[in-house]
């Protein structure tokens, strides 16, 4: 009996099934958003799932604890190893995400970015430019005059606002089959042109691939 026998001692076939595959969807976005200079719509259905799985084990440590049985506490172990690892991939993808909140923060709030956060992403986000404009005008923009107040300002040509760098290098991967209509393309800026081949990898700009990426056609890696 191995460690996936054991664990499967908790859950139903199907619910075994569905958990690995919500870990492995969830892998996969946790490394397109590490890859991405630009923030992904965030994975609702599979966060829930998983935080609710969290739940439901957590109750079940919670209940089995004190169980004498060797074997029990031993099974017990290696249920909280996996919860551990799950929590870990649900933290790290939150904190990927924050990250480029804090970052571009401006940015995701001014434009039709905004719509690929979660309600309480979208809160942190305007509770954070709140106190960040709050501190900045108690700590010396109080001086200034009103006009240059702004964090946001784009006057004179120059632009307060961070934006990611679209034109940055990812690696990426050709997963669905693409039209042949739309399989060539030209790298932004030069008269460059590759045709995306399925199963093949790239190393290229992300603003190239940016529309397969967000249609589910190539995955970053």
């Amino acid at each position: 009996m191995d460690i996936d026998d054991i664990l499967q001692e908790f859950d139903s076939g199907s619910q075994q099934a569905s958990s690995a595959g919500d870990l492995s969807a969830l892998t996969t976005a946790w490394i397109a958003e590490r890859s991405a200079p630009e923030i992904l719509p965030f994975e609702h259905a599979i966060l829930e799932r998983l935080t609710e799985r969290i739940r439901q084990q957590i109750e079940l440590v919670e209940t089995e604890t004190g169980n004498m049985d060797p074997q029990a506490n031993f099974r017990l172990i290696l249920l909280q190893t996996e919860l551990e690892r799950v929590k870990y991939l649900v933290r790290a993808y939150l904190r990927v995400r924050i990250n480029k909140i804090d970052k571009y923060s401006f940015h995701i709030l001014s434009t039709p970015l905004r719509s690929r956060l979660a309600p309480s992403e979208l809160a942190y986000l305007k509770s954070h430019l709140a106190l960040l404009n709050n501190h900045y005008v108690s700590s010396f923009l109080r001086n200034f005059p009103e006009q240059l107040r702004r964090l946001d300002d784009t006057a004179g040509g120059i632009s307060m606002v961070e934006e990611p760098d679209l034109d940055s290098a990812v690696f990426c991967r050709v997963v669905k089959r693409i039209s042949d209509e739309e399989a060539t393309v030209r790298i932004p800026g030069t008269d460059t042109e590759f045709r995306l081949a399925l199963g093949d990898v790239y190393v290229v700009r992300y603003s190239a691939v940016r529309q397969f990426v967000e249609k589910g056609e190539v995955e970053l890696i």
